[in-house]
């Protein structure tokens, strides 16, 4: 990175101090973490996201199955 940021003009390097100056501070208080904790799953948290519409026969017999029962 050392040997980019020298090869750079003088005004794009300002813009570059800019931005480290930028992150610093919005960093400054908050340690970003390498690894986040995730949140654990919990069974049910999806339910009644997804509505699937069903008809109204959807629990009648089907036809080419009568032969075999």
């Amino acid at each position: 990175m050392l040997e980019t940021l020298v090869k750079l003009p003088d005004s794009l390097k300002q813009e570059v101090l800019h931005y480290v100056e930028f992150l610093a501070a919005k960093y400054a208080n908050n340690e970003v973490a390498v690894n986040p904790p995730q949140k654990k799953r919990q069974a049910g948290m999806m339910k009644g996201t997804f509505i699937l519409p069903l008809s109204d026969d959807f629990d009648a017999p089907l036809e080419d199955f009568q032969e075999y029962m």
